[in-house]
């Protein structure tokens, strides 16, 4: 699922979302969600990535998103680059995966890491309508899979958050409008 989505404007509010390498069930294993949610809030306090919402789903991550210092792709650039790295390190030193060497295998190709499918889908959101349906979207996500009955009982997601069941927040939110 690679796009050739491109950033117009760095400033704006964008629903992306990024997919491992071949749809791979990553995220299965928490290990690797936290260290998604860990360099997301690296950014938010380093970079100035505003994030609004966002869930880890088992082989792709829906995030609605903005950067105060309008370089949107530049932290997307960076984010996608360290976590593949540092998630593919954790895969190999993780010796309680079962399923180490053909995860290895498989997000690699002639010794390179790859983790991340090549670009991602992403569209500006404009306005409180569009925002919301984004949002809903994101959060429904476990809920369409099976995995959960209601969005807000799924852990690697924002909707806790945003119905003020979960504090501290895992990551830091910002209103839309």
């Amino acid at each position: 699922m690679a796009f050739a989505y491109i950033v117009r404007d760095q400033s704006a509010v964008h629903f992306v979302i990024f997919t491992v390498h071949q749809w791979v069930d990553v995220f299965t294993r928490q290990i690797y969600s936290e260290e998604l949610v860990k360099n997301l809030r690296y950014c938010q306090e380093n970079k100035g990535l505003e994030v609004y919402g966002w869930v880890i789903m088992s082989n792709h991550i829906h995030l609605i998103l903005r950067a105060k210092n309008e370089n949107l792709s530049d932290i997307i650039r960076d984010f996608k680059k360290y976590t593949a790295k540092k998630i593919y390190q954790l895969i190999k030193d993780n010796p309680e995966e079962s399923r180490k060497a053909w995860l290895l295998t498989t997000l690699s190709f002639e010794g390179r890491v790859w983790f991340w499918e090549e670009g991602y889908h992403g569209e500006e959101i404009w306005d409180k309508p569009f925002f919301q349906s984004k949002l809903d979207y994101i959060h429904l996500n476990p809920v369409r899979a099976g995995i959960v009955a209601k969005e807000e009982d799924y852990l690697n997601s924002s909707a806790a958050d945003c119905y003020g069941l979960r504090t501290p927040h895992l990551l830091p939110l910002v209103h839309f409008g």
